[in-house]
């Protein structure tokens, strides 16, 4: 444990940041899950395009604070659009 003022705040700060960081993760791989369910299931056309959007818009923001690399988000994205297009195909 640090002794002095200034590392004490540093630890506060990342205990809170890591808390922060932990929750936003957990809720965009809870997002990511739930648009692959909604694959495998019978949602509209309509309805799955607008959960892609959802899923790209929240990797986006994600890539943009740091959560998760620039090209993890991309390459995720990418996926999902396979993934949608071979879904939307077969309906």
């Amino acid at each position: 444990m640090p002794h002095k003022i200034g590392p004490k705040k540093s630890l506060r700060k990342n205990i809170k940041r890591r808390q922060q960081n932990r929750t936003m993760r957990s809720s965009l791989r809870t997002l990511l899950k739930k648009f692959d369910a909604l694959l495998e299931g019978d949602a509209p056309v309509e309805e799955k395009q607008k959960a892609y959007s959802e899923v790209t818009k929240k990797l986006d923001q994600s890539a943009a604070k740091n959560l998760i690399h620039s090209n993890k988000a991309a390459r995720t994205k990418s996926r999902l659009a396979a993934k949608l297009s071979k879904a939307t195909a077969t309906s």
